[in-house]
Order: C-alpha cells, then sequence, then structure tokens
C-alpha cells in the first residue's frame, strides 16, 4: 500500500475480470478502463493514435461528465455521493492525471462510442481508487449506470468536440498572434528598405520590404479574425438529446440544466440547441471550422512561398532577405542551406487542405438522425488546429524573428530596375517613360543617370520624385508636375523615328 491507501503496483495481480453485454473481458489490474475499452482496443487497430493524443478532448469529455453529473445530481437522479465523486475524478484529470489510460484510437467505428465509454471507465475507476475503492468495483460506482447518466455518445461525443476545438483553438490563436506580431515588428525593422514589388514573378514598381511584411502580419490578423467567428457556433450544444434528439432516458429538465452547469465550468455561455433532432445530425459547424483552418493554412503557406522566393540564391536567386541557417541544406553540396521552416508550414497547409477534404466527405456521409463519421471529422480538425499551432510557433522562432534584409542588393535592384520610371511617367508622360524602361533594361544603368543626360531634370527633381516615400506612397505626392513636355521628353530619349508612334 502507498501513504494514501493506493495499492502499489506490486500489490496487484496480473489482471481481473469484467463483464459487458458480450461476455467476460480480461483487463490489466492496473488499467483504468475497462471492458468496453478493451473491445475497442481489439477492433481498432487502425492509426496507432490514441485519443490522449489530443488532450484538450479528453479534457472536453470530463468537463461534461462533469456538467453531467452536477445535473443529475440536482435533478435527483444521481446520489449527492456518486456525483461528488464523479467530480473529484474529472478535476483530476482535468490537473493532467490519467490522460494515458484514453487509450482508442482516433479512428474507431460506432460515431464515438468507443470514447465515450472510455471516458465513462477512466472517471468511474479514478473515482474509485481515490476513495479507496478497487478498480473494477461497479457495485461502487458504474461508468454507465452512473457516471453515463442521463447521456448517450450521441449527445456527448459532438459536445465535447466542440469543447475540445473550441479549447485547442486557444492555444492556436495564442501563437497565429505570436507570428503576426513578429512579422509586424520585421515590417517596423524593414520600413525604410526600398525594393522592387513583383506581379506575375515581373518587375512591377517600388515598395519598402517593410510594406510586404507588414502585408504579412495583416493577412495573419485577418485570419485570426475569421477563426473567431467561428468560436460562438461551437457553443451550441444538443446535450440532453440523448440518442437522437428525443431526450429519451434523460428528466425533461436535464437539458437546461446540464447546459447551466457546462457554461459555468466552462466560464462562457454555452446554449442549447433549438431542434435537438436536427442538432444530433449535424455537422455543418465542423465543415465551416475547417473550412476557416483551410484557409488560414493556405494563405500562410502562400506567405511561407514568398519567404522562399525572397530568400532564393544566394547569389543566384532573389536573394532579398536572408533567413536563418537551421541546418546543413546537402550531403553533397558543402555549404548549401535550405529554407527548411517555410518548407515545413508548407507541408502542414497541405495536410490541412487534404483532412479538409477528409471532413467534407465525413460531413456528406451522415445518414438519417446520426453521423457515424464524426470521430475522423474532430481527429483532422484537432489535427490540423494542433499542426498550424506548432506550424506559427516553429515559423516565428526559427525563421521569421531572425530574417535580415540583404540591403546592398535590394539598393542596386531599385536603382536600376525599370518600376522606376513608373513614378516619373505623370511627369514625363507614359512614351518617354517607355524609351527610359528599354534603355535601362539594355544598358543596365541607373534610371536617374538615364532621365538626367536625357535633360529631362536635374538630379535633385529625380531623386525627390523617387525618394522612397514618393515611391512607396507614405507621403502625398504634391510637387508640380515638371515643365517637360510628354513629346519632347520622347524625343530627347529615342530620336524622332522611336518617338512617333505612327
Amino acid at each position: 500500500m502507498t501513504d494514501d491507501g493506493v495499492r502499489a503496483p506490486s500489490d496487484l495481480p496480473a489482471t481481473r475480470i469484467e463483464t459487458d453485454s458480450l461476455g467476460t473481458v480480461e483487463i490489466p489490474a492496473d488499467a483504468y478502463w475497462g471492458a468496453h475499452t478493451a473491445r475497442a482496443l481489439e477492433n481498432f487497430a487502425i492509426s496507432g493514435t490514441p485519443i490522449s493524443r489530443h488532450p484538450r478532448l479528453v479534457d472536453a469529455l470530463v468537463i461534461v461528465k462533469q456538467a453531467a453529473a452536477r445535473a443529475n445530481r440536482d435533478l435527483g437522479v444521481l446520489d449527492p455521493a456518486k456525483a461528488a465523486m464523479i467530480e473529484r475524478a474529472c478535476a483530476a484529470i482535468r490537473d493532467g492525471e490519467h490522460h494515458d489510460q484514453f487509450v482508442v484510437d482516433v479512428v474507431q467505428g460506432g460515431a464515438g462510442t468507443s470514447t465515450n465509454m472510455n471516458a465513462n471507465e477512466v472517471v468511474a475507476n479514478v473515482a474509485l481508487e481515490l476513495t479507496g475503492h478497487p478498480l473494477g468495483d461497479y457495485e461502487t460506482l458504474n461508468p454507465i449506470d452512473d457516471v453515463n447518466r442521463s447521456q448517450s455518445t450521441n449527445d456527448v461525443y459532438p459536445t465535447a468536440a466542440k469543447i475540445a476545438i473550441a479549447l485547442a483553438l486557444e492555444d492556436l490563436l495564442v501563437e497565429h498572434a505570436a507570428l503576426q506580431r513578429a512579422f509586424a515588428a520585421k515590417g517596423h525593422e524593414f520600413h525604410d528598405v526600398l525594393k522592387v514589388g513583383r506581379t506575375q514573378l515581373q518587375d512591377a514598381v517600388p515598395m519598402t520590404l517593410g510594406q510586404e511584411f507588414h502585408g504579412f502580419a495583416t493577412t495573419l490578423g485577418e485570419d485570426a479574425d475569421r477563426i473567431r467567428e467561428v468560436l460562438p457556433l461551437l457553443r451550441e450544444i444538443n446535450l440532453g438529446a440523448t440518442a437522437i434528439g428525443t431526450g429519451i432516458t434523460a428528466d425533461p429538465r436535464y437539458a437546461a440544466t446540464v447546459q447551466a452547469h457546462l457554461s459555468d465550468l466552462m466560464g462562457e455561455q454555452y446554449v442549447t440547441a433549438g431542434d435537438l433532432i436536427e442538432a444530433t445530425s449535424d455537422t455543418g459547424v465542423f465543415m465551416q471550422m475547417s473550412g476557416v483552418l483551410k484557409r488560414a493554412a493556405v494563405k500562410l503557406s502562400k506567405i511561407c512561398n514568398d519567404l522562399r522566393l525572397l530568400s532564393s540564391g544566394p547569389q543566384a536567386g532573389f536573394g532579398e532577405i536572408v533567413l536563418p541557417p537551421r541546418q546543413a541544406g546537402s550531403s553533397i553540396m558543402p555549404g548549401k542551406v535550405n529554407p527548411v521552416i517555410p518548407e515545413v508550414v508548407n507541408q502542414i497547409a497541405f495536410a490541412v487542405v487534404g483532412h479538409d477534404v477528409t471532413v467534407t466527405m465525413a460531413a456528406e456521409a451522415g445518414q438519417l438522425q446520426l453521423n457515424a463519421f464524426e470521430p475522423i471529422i474532430l481527429h483532422s480538425i484537432l489535427t490540423n488546429v494542433a499542426w498550424l499551432a506548432a506550424g506559427c510557433l516553429t515559423l516565428r522562432e526559427h525563421c521569421v524573428e531572425g530574417i535580415r534584409a540583404n540591403v546592398s542588393r535590394l539598393d542596386t535592384m531599385v536603382r536600376t530596375s525599370v518600376g522606376v520610371v513608373t513614378a516619373l511617367t505623370p511627369y514625363i508622360g507614359y512614351a518617354a517613360a517607355s524609351a527610359l524602361a528599354k534603355t535601362a533594361l539594355l544598358t543596365g544603368r541607373d534610371v536617374a543617370d538615364l532621365v538626367v543626360e536625357a535633360g529631362l531634370m536635374d538630379r535633385d527633381r529625380v531623386l525627390e520624385l523617387t525618394s522612397p516615400e514618393r515611391l512607396t506612397n507614405s507621403t502625398p505626392i504634391t510637387a508640380a508636375m515638371s515643365v517637360v513636355g510628354p513629346e519632347t521628353a520622347a524625343i530627347a530619349i529615342m530620336g524622332p523615328s522611336e518617338a512617333d508612334p505612327s
């Protein structure tokens, strides 16, 4: 015996015998799960991933069990002493204890029945042990008659799924916001670093590297807003629906009572669906959630594509930014360093898109009063949330915070870029600007030098019109148009025959 009266493992027999409707089952003596879980372990050796891999799901399940115990106690259908045992066990599990006992595979038939049974058995046995009773003593506290009182998998599982997703989203939003701040900080750091913008991978007009990174931050902020918009939908529940929405086996007052206790435990207002028949079979919120996650993943992947392009080279690519070197990039090419952090985030996005297809197909496959495929829906969404959170953390810590601007290369590219000519078009006309662009492309010379040599304006005026503030629209353009006329400018650069559009 240990000091608290619990039997030490050496005191236990190797196994214990439990019984379900199919017969007897041999259970490891120290397991907190029982016969129903044992059947599921035998039936669903599929992914090798237990539901404990999703800790927020474990938390959500025991929160539902705790709310149900309180409601059943209040309604007089569960002995207060048993309710107290269940509450104590749920609190222990929420504190992180016994998560390893949630062992059934995330991929399972039965619409989540195995997950619900696993939760019932673990809560019951933890409660038994905490009160000095042997594991499996279901005469004292029964997993189904007591822990699952007034419940069905069909209202427990979707409610727990929504709670689990909401809890997991809190973790994602924290990392998402931190990544957004990191990009915004780089936007501030690179505020005055001029560069060439691109459209369709072709040189366009100047901008600042700060504007580019600020755009990344804005994108992330918009996606966080879209995620938050789904959260209220996750707070509509069907507890009290029991099997198909009719509330059979539950007190008519149970739905309202358990909803109040769940809201109290969560610290947020949860709402019972107006139509429990519809709510029990509906998976619309999961499709919407999956779609929003896909949106966030795809846009994050696009940002990573940009980071890889902007850092390409270092000699034969864009070479505009330098990513932190994280590891050797080749087993054959010495000195090669790859953009491994953006690449791994790209792959997370690919998986999120694939999981969204899985969610879509599973939602479509629902039949009549129940969707039997909610386990794969929930696993797909929780995996997406967890991977996106990890991706945001990894991208921030191992990439974004250490990005440097290649200022000398950016400066050279801007000075020789024909995109600068666009800023002069209102002052010298389109034809003259086109001629300048052509000459700059052919010679690779500085645009400002070509303008001055053509006599279109003096150097101070050129530098004023091509200042970073003017080129990037940081300040309004208020200077008067140049007195040099469009035809005169075009002839000065190209000669009469080329300047004549006829």
